[in-house]
């Protein structure tokens, strides 16, 4: 069975992933949406959090195996995650590597990211500065877009020019 195309959008926290992964879905049907956020819900769920009874292993682990579980049936994701420390990193590249992954950073300047997060209400004010402090810093990426400068349909359509040169 051919294994099912993946398309990674990786950056901190706000930066737009969500938002240029349900517009994609627009245009590729044939995909679905799979976050780091959803997953973590099937983790929270099972974790009784109030009481600290906890997974000890972390959520990366789990959500990394499952994405190569869906490509391995010829799904095709649209990934949205935040690679924030060096095991996420390592994790990713050793279970995904040998998969069709478009790589695609996500970009977004401070002061915007700053904006977005006291607007939106449900993120920790100041989470998209510190995942700086780490995220885009030693990937490399097929691609690379900037939500606020691209807008959103000049990231979705950025991203599915690289598609097509991928093909060709």
């Amino acid at each position: 069975m051919k294994k099912g195309n993946i398309i990674l959008l990786n950056g901190v926290s706000s930066s737009g992933k969500t938002t240029v992964a349900k517009a994609l879905l627009n245009k590729l049907p044939d995909y679905f949406h799979y976050s780091l956020d959803s997953f973590d819900l099937v983790i929270e769920q099972m974790e009784d959090r109030d009481n600290n009874r906890l997974i000890p292993v972390a959520t990366e682990y789990y959500f990394h195996r499952t994405i190569a579980m869906f490509a391995d049936t010829g799904v095709n994701l649209i990934v949205d995650h935040v690679i924030h420390d060096a095991f996420t990193r390592e994790d990713w590249q050793k279970n995904l590597s040998g998969y069709p992954v478009m790589s695609v950073g996500v970009f977004c300047p401070l002061d915007e990211l700053e904006r977005r997060e006291k607007e939106r209400g449900d993120r920790r004010i100041g989470q998209a500065k510190e995942q700086l402090e780490f995220v885009h810093k030693e990937e490399v990426y097929d691609l690379e877009v900037d939500t606020f400068r691209d807008g959103l349909e000049g990231c979705v359509e950025k991203i599915l020019q690289q598609m097509q040169a991928e093909l060709e």
